[in-house]
């Protein structure tokens, strides 16, 4: 990653995880190396950047 700070360690709990600008976000938080938690009103497919999911 060139121009963000890694996120190694830290924990997020993203809302609106299922779709859109909150499912980019969880994504790119991931992606980052931060622990990420999702929070949606509707069942999504698992977010899988950074290394996969844990069920």
């Amino acid at each position: 990653m060139t121009g963000a700070a890694r996120l190694d360690g830290k924990f997020a709990l993203v809302t609106g995880a299922s779709q859109g600008i909150g499912a980019a976000i969880a994504a790119a938080l991931a992606t980052a190396g931060a622990h990420v938690v999702l929070a949606s009103r509707n069942e999504a497919a698992p977010v899988t950047a950074g290394g996969g999911h844990h069920p």
